[in-house]
């Protein structure tokens, strides 16, 4: 696929996808209509729809329905959106900006921060049952139980809630993570939403336990090579292109597995992380050429 047929397809997927999510944010009424303003405003802030995105495409390339991922597509942007909310809070990044916008907390104040995060955790659950509403056999209804237990294990302290833990008492004791604890963290607080999307996809297309193993580890792969190239791109990157000040872990005494291992090995590790994903994927059924080059895109990114 080349870089012009893939960035049209791109923006059609980005495209699709913010219409499905439109199609499930809450009409803002009645006396609680703050935190459903909050939710939206949180939701339309943008963002690369990564995630629905590859739970839409990994479900339709394993021969899945369309009418079955789409809620969950939606549910897990939504969790997505939550843990954003959440991550800029004072109590966690304190951050007054996302996005070329000021953060939901700043806008709505700090408590109707919290209240939109937990709405948006808790209505992407609800959102889910549209899923259930649509099922036309008993098989069907099996692979949604399947996949509600996939976004709620990925979300939670198994998860990505779990490597939020790790980092956040990283921070608050002022020590610098062992290298043990920093593959943790991007295998729970990064890689983990990542899998949910692969997984999700392939357990609503009625996938077998062996291709959930190799999406599950696809997933894992992409979250980590995703997270050392951002670590790498706050060394060499160039400020204005990221749209964000680099150098801040060095300046913060941050420890991540380039300050660990050097900018050569990290690189070498990202490329080999990428390699077995791409292996991984070209072992399974379907036409995954847009799969690829989007996880290579994320992989490769200059920003």
């Amino acid at each position: 696929m080349t870089q012009e047929a893939f960035e049209l397809r791109l923006a059609e997927k980005v495209k699709e996808a913010e219409r499905i999510l439109e199609e499930y944010l809450p009409g803002e009424e009645g006396f609680q209509k703050t935190v459903l303003q909050a939710m939206n405003y949180s939701v339309r802030a943008g963002g690369k729809r990564l995630r629905p995105i590859l739970l839409l495409e990994t479900n339709a390339m394993l021969g899945g329905e369309a009418r079955l991922a789409e809620p969950f597509a939606a549910a897990l942007e939504l969790i997505h959106t939550y843990s954003l909310v959440h991550d800029d809070l004072p109590a966690m990044d304190n951050d007054s900006y996302r996005r070329g916008r000021e953060t939901t907390w700043k806008v709505y104040g700090e408590a109707m921060g919290i209240l939109a995060g937990d709405g948006l955790l808790n209505y992407a659950f609800e959102v889910t049952q549209a899923a259930f509403d649509r099922c036309m056999e008993e098989e069907e209804l099996r692979r949604c139980v399947r996949a509600l237990g996939i976004l709620a294990k990925n979300a939670g302290w198994q998860g990505m809630l779990g490597g939020q833990v790790v980092d956040v008492e990283a921070e608050k004791l002022e020590r610098a993570l062992t290298e043990e604890e920093i593959l943790f963290v991007h295998a729970h607080k990064t890689s983990a939403l990542i899998c949910s999307a692969l997984c999700i996809g392939g357990a609503l297309a009625g996938a077998s336990e062996e291709v959930l193993g190799r999406l599950d580890r696809i997933g894992r792969n992409v979250g980590l090579a995703f997270q050392i190239r951002d670590d790498m791109l706050d060394v060499i990157g160039d400020t204005q292109e990221l749209g964000k000040q680099v150098g801040s872990d060095a300046a913060n005494h941050k420890q991540t597995y380039v300050t660990l291992h050097g900018l050569e090995a990290s690189g070498r590790e990202v490329e080999r992380l990428s390699r077995e994903a791409t292996e991984l994927l070209a072992s399974l059924p379907g036409s995954h050429d847009f799969i690829e080059a989007l996880i290579l895109s994320l992989i490769d990114r200059r920003k």
